[in-house]
């Protein structure tokens, strides 16, 4: 039998390889009955198996798999229930896919366990570490990456308090302090990504101050992943419902290519994304 620790670190030196020519895109897949954008639509996992499978074809060069919905509100699940949801996805990708990087979406230790004996790399912990404290332990046990998101509160109450003196400084405090943690627990440096979390506990404008200072976070040192695909700040600028939000998406995608820093975005039109990503780089490329 393959050595899993391995094959899961040959994965994730591979991917880092190709982040350090360009940006990565990450398709989002929830299979949860209630998220923010597409809630419901993959929730059979016959269904959310050919999801994962097109947005691999679409060009994804890893997937963020999640059974529990974080839109601001929402209810926590069980991690049997998360589990549930999960592990026959994960087992037919990983299956198909060998080469995939796979990420789980969630933010609790068994829960992770059970994706990485699915076959999952990544665990993409939007609390932090404060919600399992011995995570970043299992993960570094496993081989594996590790995203640390900034948030305030939980998907419950992070909307409450949205309000900072200073929000560039109080995120990347915040981050390179999770980020410490969790290499005091075993995990080096290199198998440790950044989020700052946009929409999470964050009002418009502080979304768009995080956006316009993504340098910030990317100087300390970890590959930045972002999410600002069909977020809800674009829909308040655009009045658009979430899945007509292609445009502003992109629109914030570009700004933030503009900085000359590569990151990792977090997206549900991979297709569309990728698309724009060799574009920008064609047209740069012919422009030096």
């Amino acid at each position: 039998m393959p050595n899993q620790h391995l094959l899961r670190n040959n994965r994730l030196d591979n991917l880092l390889q190709v982040h350090r020519k360009r940006s990565l895109v990450m398709g989002i897949l929830n299979i949860t009955p209630d998220s923010f954008s597409d809630g419901g639509e993959y929730f059979d996992a016959g269904t959310a198996a050919k999801q994962a499978f097109r947005l691999i074809e679409e060009g994804a060069d890893l997937l963020d798999i999640g059974g529990e919905s974080t839109r601001p509100g929402a209810q926590r699940i069980s991690a049997e229930e998360q589990i549930r949801r999960i592990r026959p996805v994960l087992e037919a990708v990983r299956c198909t896919h060998p080469e995939i990087t796979l990420s789980v979406d969630t933010t609790r230790t068994e829960v992770a366990q059970a994706a990485f004996d699915s076959g999952a790399d990544i665990v993409n912990d939007i609390s932090a570490l404060r919600e399992s404290s011995d995570l970043a332990d299992f993960v570094s046990r496993q081989a594996g990456g590790l995203i640390l998101m900034h948030m305030r509160g939980d998907p419950l109450t992070m909307q409450l308090n949205t309000d900072y003196l200073d929000i560039v400084s109080e995120v990347k405090d915040f981050l390179a302090q999770r980020a410490k943690l969790a290499m005091q627990s075993g995990l080096s440096g290199d198998r440790i990504w950044i989020d700052p979390g946009i929409g999470f506990g964050k009002s418009c404008q502080g979304n768009l101050e995080m956006i316009r200072s993504i340098g910030d976070c990317h100087d300390l040192g970890y590959p930045v992943v972002v999410g600002v695909s069909r977020k809800s700040f674009i829909g308040k600028i655009l009045d658009r419902e979430p899945k007509e939000r292609l445009a502003g998406t992109l629109a914030v995608i570009s700004f933030l290519e503009s900085k000359g820093v590569k990151l990792i975005h977090r997206v549900h039109d991979v297709g569309a994304v990728r698309d724009f990503l060799r574009m920008t780089e064609a047209m740069r490329k012919e422009a030096s």
